[in-house]
């Protein structure tokens, strides 16, 4: 497959390099200093910043799968990707993702059983449940993301062999079958674009049972939980806001696909260790101890 001219302009595209290259940079810096602050600290053996340390490892090797290879195509004339180069990233960026997704419903869980049962709080958030946690999401992940590759590959591929995007993701492929895609359309809006808007509103819906929960209590706990929510919030629209225009959309739509996944390609991971950090005292103090 041939990647088709990223952003058209061959200046824009040199331009672009720089960018995806400092935003790459600042994805590896952040993350791994979360990652390493968390492990190297007593946060780890809180529920809130184990999983946290997961989403940040997740954030890094999902980028890793996808930010490279961009960089790479955008100072290169043909940005060329074999075919079991482009089915292998398929899998491992739906695979991450997939992990990422179930990472974020994790710590969204963690956020409700700390604000509406605080005295059970440890009891249903131990270590043994949130490893479980942990263990579901790499499976449904995995399950995810073999559903899409085993479809992909029975399909047959014919005639123009260009993508148009910088990634090979299940829509711009299914564009380049040579046999009517309405069946596999449906099943990919199915497997992927339903099952994160469904995703999604359950978060909605426990965030609100959280700020109704919170008019209970006093100003100051209301702040604590707020601040604590209000990242989280931040972080699963930041995600899952853009993977729902793009995989809810049929694949014959013209949508701005390849422009809205840089949301949740790049921006999402480089913003995730400011939002945490920025807002989280106790996340500060360790980083600077760290």
């Amino acid at each position: 497959f041939v990647f088709m001219g990223l952003w058209e302009n061959r200046r824009i595209e040199l331009l672009f390099f720089l960018l995806f290259l400092l935003c790459y940079l600042a994805v590896l810096v952040g993350n791994s200093l979360i990652l390493l602050t968390i492990i190297y600290s007593h946060l780890i053996e809180q529920p809130m910043y184990y999983f946290l340390c997961h989403l940040s490892f997740m954030d890094l090797s999902y980028t890793s799968t996808v930010v490279p290879r961009l960089i790479r195509d955008l100072a290169a004339a043909r940005k060329i990707i074999s075919y079991n180069e482009c089915m292998a990233q398929l899998f491992t960026a739906h695979l991450l993702a997939g992990v990422e997704v179930f990472i974020l419903v994790s710590m969204a869980l963690d956020r409700y059983v700390a604000i509406v049962k605080p005295l059970h709080y440890m009891t249903i958030m131990s270590r043994k449940r949130c490893d479980m946690l942990v263990v579901i999401a790499w499976t449904v992940g995995f399950w995810h993301s073999i559903a899409l590759l085993l479809m992909v590959l029975s399909l047959p591929f014919c005639g123009p062999n260009h993508i148009n995007h910088y990634l090979c993701d299940v829509k711009p492929l299914l564009k380049l079958v040579c046999k009517d895609i309405h069946v596999v359309s449906i099943l990919v809006i199915a497997n992927a674009g339903m099952v994160v808007l469904a995703i999604f509103l359950v978060l909605v819906a426990s965030y609100i049972l959280i700020l109704c929960n919170l008019r209970t209590r006093s100003s100051s706990g209301r702040r604590k939980a707020l601040s604590t929510c209000s990242s989280h919030v931040m972080v699963v629209v930041l995600f899952f806001v853009p993977c729902i225009y793009i995989y809810v959309l049929p694949a014959g739509s013209n949508n701005n696909d390849k422009e809205i996944s840089v949301f949740y390609t790049v921006i999402a991971p480089m913003m995730n260790p400011l939002i945490y950090t920025l807002r989280n005292t106790e996340m500060k103090r360790a980083m600077y101890k760290f």
